[in-house]
């Protein structure tokens, strides 16, 4: 694989020769060039830049250096990664397709960035492929650039000394890695689990997939299907016996909802068990048990407005301690396919300072319609049902 860089820093990517990279390089199974984006220019001062059409702050890459340089490195049917805020998101399965390429072309840029006529040009000719490493702002492309030529290149046939070291990596199954552990047995009071000292293969593999599971659901629960975590939890109707558990359910959960939004007004704080009963009446409830604790609920109802029926979701409750593990994203998602076929929208309320609440919802595809004047907001959000 051939791999070129165009940067006005090009001592930033001398770390290409160190390690892996380096020895790739050694062995022929990479070509690396890092040019100089000056080396395309021709006045006295090697200008690259210049200031923004339509004015604002910072200065944009000229797009005459790139033309000349594009022309002179024959980009022809190359794939061209730019790396930019702007871009998609740069995943393994983009690292595993990109590794697949005979020759990329990174454009490193800087400042605001590159002249869009660069891009649009670049598309005429070659595969352009614009990443973003992540959401938020670098100084520069050379760092990005690094990053992903590190993903990309471990993946060739022969870079890794030990091919297997590449199948139980986070993101390859779509879960985080298990945890790794090596001698001694005991350090500082800390051991190694014992099944992973057994012999026992499947064992160690079977519990290698429990702990992987167990991390992605606290740490990453949006690189889960909704089917993979809801195989350890059961959602189920809920009861009138269950009333009392919901009620200390729905204590414990606005408590957290009051201190954030610094209100103690919230109606849920003040029901009683005969409000628990009668709102299992009105609502079509659900709930899910773990060892035969109550700790996750949700409920919905149809509710009538003028621009038809609106399937409202409610009481959305996770036990404190189970948070973070996607249960939460299951009794939505549970709610939202329950909803009959005449509803036009799902509608729900939270706090207005509830942020994290708010940033779930809108990456579940919710947006906030109306911020009410009363206790804790609240805010009131609403997603589109699409045709079904």
């Amino acid at each position: 694989m051939r791999l070129d860089y165009l940067t006005i820093f090009p001592e930033y990517l001398d770390a290409l020769r160190l390690s892996l990279p380096g020895k790739a390089v050694d062995k022929g199974l990479l070509e690396l060039h890092v040019h100089d984006l000056r080396t395309w220019t021709h006045d006295r001062h090697r200008t690259v830049d210049d200031t923004p059409y339509g004015g604002g702050a910072g200065m944009v890459l000229k797009p005459e250096p790139f033309g000349e340089a594009l022309d002179e490195l024959a980009v022809d049917g190359a794939t061209v990664v730019v790396p930019t805020p702007a871009g998609r998101p740069f995943t393994q399965p983009l690292a595993r397709e990109l590794a697949t390429r005979e020759r990329l072309v990174f454009l490193c840029g800087r400042y605001e960035g590159i002249d869009q006529r660069v891009l649009d040009h670049v598309a005429t000719r070659a595969e352009l492929v614009e990443v973003s490493l992540g959401d938020y702002v670098l100084n520069g492309g050379e760092v990005a650039a690094l990053a992903m030529t590190e993903a990309v290149v471990r993946l060739l046939p022969g870079f890794m000394g030990n091919a297997a070291s590449l199948v139980e990596e986070s993101h390859e199954s779509g879960l985080l890695e298990h945890p790794v552990y090596t001698k001694p047995a005991a350090w500082r009071g800390h051991e190694v689990p014992p099944v992973l000292m057994s012999g026992n293969h499947g064992a160690i593999a079977a519990w290698r997939h429990d702990r992987a599971l167990a991390r992605t659901a606290e740490r990453r629960p949006d690189l889960l299907p909704a089917t993979a975590v809801a195989s350890e939890w059961v959602v189920e109707p809920a009861v009138r016996a269950d009333a009392g558990e919901l009620w200390t359910l729905q204590r414990a959960c606005w408590v957290t909802e009051a201190v954030v939004n610094d209100e103690l007004r919230i109606p849920a704080l003040h029901e009683e068990l005969d409000d628990v009963v009668a709102g299992l009446g009105e609502w079509r409830t659900w709930v899910v048990r773990v060892d035969g604790r109550l700790v996750g609920s949700v409920r919905a109802r149809t509710t009538a407005t003028e621009r038809g029926e609106v399937w409202e979701i409610g009481r959305l409750m996770v036990a404190p301690d189970l948070r973070g593990r996607g249960l939460g994203r299951v009794l939505l998602e549970h709610a939202e396919q329950a909803a009959p076929g005449s509803a036009t929208a799902y509608r729900l309320v939270t706090g207005a300072r509830s942020e994290a609440n708010l940033r779930r919802y809108k990456r579940a595809g919710y947006r906030v319609v109306e911020v009410q004047d009363g206790p804790a907001g609240p805010a009131v959000l609403v997603k589109r049902i699409s045709a079904r």
